[in-house]
């Protein structure tokens, strides 16, 4: 089995509310990865700080998080089943965050399960398996 770790579990270990090594840890017996977007996130994150330290220490988790685990790309292959889960989402009126679907997606196009502490956009998404910490 193999694991995306979603923007908002890497957030709540970046200030100080889980621990990212007990995170990895948890899933040592399988693949775990980041998606693109998860660092775009993450790197926004570094650009909006609000003080000097801000940036500095965000960045420093951003960078040590981008050297220890691999980057999953949004390639052709994952926007097919993303263009595929949104048309389907949409015909049902179902509305899932952009960023998500598309991290949702790269899960799918993967087959990842998604480890996340968002409890409203994942479970909306067809295939996708959630693990919520």
């Amino acid at each position: 089995m193999a694991t995306l770790i979603d923007s908002s579990v890497l957030i709540a270990a970046e200030r100080g509310d889980l621990d990212l090594d007990d995170v990895i840890a948890r899933y040592a017996e399988e693949d775990v990865a980041i998606s693109a977007i998860t660092a775009s996130e993450l790197l926004h994150g570094v650009h909006r700080a609000k003080t000097a330290a801000q940036r500095h220490r965000r960045q420093a988790f951003v960078e040590g998080l981008l050297a220890q685990l691999p980057v999953i790309a949004f390639d052709v292959t994952v926007a097919r089943i993303h263009a595929s889960l949104w048309a389907n989402l949409a015909k049902r009126g179902t509305v899932v965050g952009e960023r998500d679907l598309m991290i949702g997606a790269t899960a799918v196009a993967t087959d990842y399960s998604i480890a996340t502490r968002d409890e409203r956009s994942f479970p909306k998404i067809p295939g996708l398996r959630v693990q919520r910490l």
